[in-house]
């Protein structure tokens, strides 16, 4: 241990490769803190934002970030977006700030971050997705507003006759045969056509043309949503679509390679681990077809105890993917950690394989 400010530290090593499930230290030996992370690369800097954990889930101080230049060693750029002194605020102390977002946008300049929003005191009921923007990639981020997406607006692959509620009602009682048609019909779509849709695990994806699309788990966690942001990547525009209804899928992270665009997501366990699934279409607007579980070989069927969070593109090599994801800790967020695996190919579909260590 060496001393900065009379503060005990731990000596960070230089890597040169990868350790998934290891202690990962930043350039001042501390325990990287940026969970439900994502990454933006600008300039030829890595920006890695992440929900700052203690030990419970709760956000206390807000989303870190964290810069590099070779995507082994980290340094703590501090707070990009902090929660609110104000206790009236969407983002105080002791609301759910989860899986942050950052893209840059071309035509306003600025630095967009989405994230998971829920208010506190309610739990997981609020389902909000929010935005805050910077004008530098180290923030300070500004908080703007949350949403409940697409309020008022139906899925373009939507039913006309699903848009009515059925003379007899919805059925209440939950996983029948009846609840299940009705769930793939749009009962929940309707039930929140007015106040907007439910907005959990989510990611911002920017296609090769500049537009941003919101990609979010919805409908009690049953349907992923896709939906056009505006051109300021700001707000909604009211186009969008379901995914696998009725599909339980979660932890949406997104990719595009040789014309096709590949989505990776985990299933439906609250913070227990499960067997990732994989998609892929020829139009982020779907239709998506099923891949499978892409994570082979032992503890694959548990993604190797980690959840999804990003798919990282590295810059300059081809065809180069990282599958990043969290190995979560509910007794002790703070000590959760972090699972980087390259992505291999077999059969035109995407493979995640387990790797003590691993370089670029």
């Amino acid at each position: 241990m060496f001393s900065i400010n009379g503060k005990a530290q731990s000596k960070a090593p230089n890597y040169t490769a990868f350790y998934p499930g290891e202690i990962w230290k930043d350039t001042d030996g501390n325990h990287i803190n940026a969970h439900g992370g994502g990454i933006m690369f600008k300039d030829g800097t890595y920006y890695w934002y992440g929900e700052h954990k203690g030990k419970s889930s709760l956000a206390r101080v807000g989303i870190t970030v964290y810069s590099s230049d070779d995507l082994y060693n980290w340094k703590n750029e501090g707070v990009a977006l902090s929660v609110a002194k104000d206790p009236d605020s969407e983002i105080t102390s002791g609301s759910v700030m989860e899986r942050p977002k950052v893209v840059f946008n071309e035509k306003t300049g600025q630095y967009v971050m989405w994230f998971h929003l829920e208010l506190k005191g309610q739990g997981y009921a609020a389902a909000r997705t929010g935005v805050a923007t910077s004008d530098s990639p180290t923030g300070p981020f500004t908080y703007l507003k949350s949403y409940r997406p697409n309020a008022g607006e139906w899925p373009k692959n939507f039913k006309e006759v699903w848009k009515e509620t059925p003379k007899d009602g919805d059925p209440k009682e939950w996983w029948t045969p009846k609840w299940k048609k009705a769930l793939d019909e749009g009962m929940f779509v309707r039930r929140d056509f007015e106040k907007g849709q439910m907005s959990r695990d989510m990611t911002i994806y920017i296609d090769k043309d500049g537009t941003a699309y919101h990609i979010t788990s919805s409908e009690e966690n049953q349907t992923l949503h896709i939906s056009k942001l505006t051109d300021d990547y700001l707000d909604f525009t009211g186009e969008w679509v379901r995914m696998q209804p009725g599909g339980q899928n979660e932890a949406p992270a997104v990719f595009e390679k040789d014309g096709y665009y590949y989505m990776i997501t985990s299933g439906l366990t609250g913070w227990d681990p499960n067997a990732a699934r994989s998609f892929r279409a020829k139009s982020i607007m779907g239709p998506w077809e099923k891949l499978g579980n892409p994570a082979k070989g032992e503890d694959g069927d548990k993604t190797f105890f980690s959840q999804s969070t990003f798919i990282l593109p590295v810059a300059g090599k081809e065809d180069t993917f990282i599958f990043m994801a969290d190995r979560w800790r509910p007794k002790n967020h703070i000590d959760g950690r972090y699972i980087w695996l390259p992505i291999e190919w077999e059969n035109n579909k995407p493979v995640i394989r387990w790797k003590e260590s691993w370089s670029l």
